[in-house]
């Protein structure tokens, strides 16, 4: 193995205190990354790490190599993305954060077709419904259905609207009566959305009527999936994505409740850290993933 190679070996050593953990992220066996640092120390003559039983760490040696071959490290990586974004050729890692219903339903098909025609680029997904802070844990694009965005630290594109439905079951109505207006909403149990520990409040309109009405159902999660579940149960009014309920509105499992009111807009929206210029395979993926939700009509 060549220097450079042991390097990265080394550095993944130090970033995770772990052999076995670089081994998985290197896709290397233990044994390979134990031989490979020891041949490091000997070439150097230096003890670089320190083997516990619980964990491994850098001698005073080892913390004055690794400040100074990592900027190296990075430099030779970034020289290597740019010569190949010059040539138009895609590679490198992405990391991802996505909704999970969502992620569920669109991702596999494009991450599949995706890997198909940038086969050196390496696609990492993480499905949470939970708010991602993407510029502190380092991600290079969130998918988000949301709302206008409020942090100003990101960048943020538009690809299309959400379409949202409140629905119920229809045994549920036949027992409580059908709601004619927002006002008769406060007879039902709403279910909540809840993402932040903050009641969802639905906002309806209808010519220049404008409501808002607090979900106060006693039961609230983060995933609408579940929300989707509970209302079919028979616990209650939710608002929903259509996506999520879609199939079950055509078979009639779920009924759409008051029909003639505007619920107020989210977006399918792609957000990124504050580059000066979007690396061309976070791009790339941009213009793949948002082709294929429009030519699909996935939403």
């Amino acid at each position: 193995m060549g220097e450079l190679e042991s390097i990265r070996v080394f550095l993944a050593v130090t970033e995770l205190e772990s052999f076995a953990g670089a081994a998985r992220q290197l896709g290397m066996t233990p044994a390979s990354v134990t031989r490979t640092i020891a041949a490091l120390e000997d070439n150097l003559g230096l003890q670089l790490l320190v083997r516990t039983t619980r964990r491994v760490s850098l001698t005073s040696a080892g913390a004055l190599y690794a400040a100074r071959v990592t900027p190296l490290a990075q430099g030779l990586a970034e020289a290597v993305e740019e010569t190949r974004e010059a040539q138009g050729m895609t590679a490198g890692r992405i990391r991802i954060s996505a909704p999970m219903s969502l992620g569920l339903k669109v991702l596999p098909t494009v991450l599949s077709q995706f890997a198909t025609l940038h086969p050196q680029t390496h696609v990492a997904v993480n499905l949470s419904d939970s708010f991602v802070d993407i510029v502190e844990e380092d991600y290079d694009l969130a998918i988000r259905v949301s709302g206008p965005p409020t942090d100003k630290s990101t960048i943020w594109r538009k690809i299309c609207k959400v379409p949202r439905v409140l629905v119920a079951p229809p045994d549920y109505i036949a027992a409580k009566g059908r709601p004619q207006t927002p006002e008769d909403l406060a007879g039902f149990a709403c279910l909540s959305y809840q993402s932040d520990a903050q009641e969802e409040v639905w906002e309806l309109s209808k010519g220049a009527n404008h409501l808002s009405h607090k979900a106060k159902g006693i039961i609230s999660a983060n995933n609408g999936d579940f929300l989707a579940q509970l209302v079919l149960n028979g616990e209650g009014i939710a608002l929903l994505p259509r996506f999520i309920v879609a199939g079950d509105l055509d078979a009639g499992r779920l009924i759409e409740i008051l029909p003639d009111w505007a619920i107020s807009e989210v977006w399918l929206t792609l957000y990124y850290p504050p580059y000066n210029q979007l690396p061309l395979r976070v791009a790339t993926f941009s213009e793949f993933f948002e082709t294929h939700v429009k030519e699909t009509c996935a939403l």
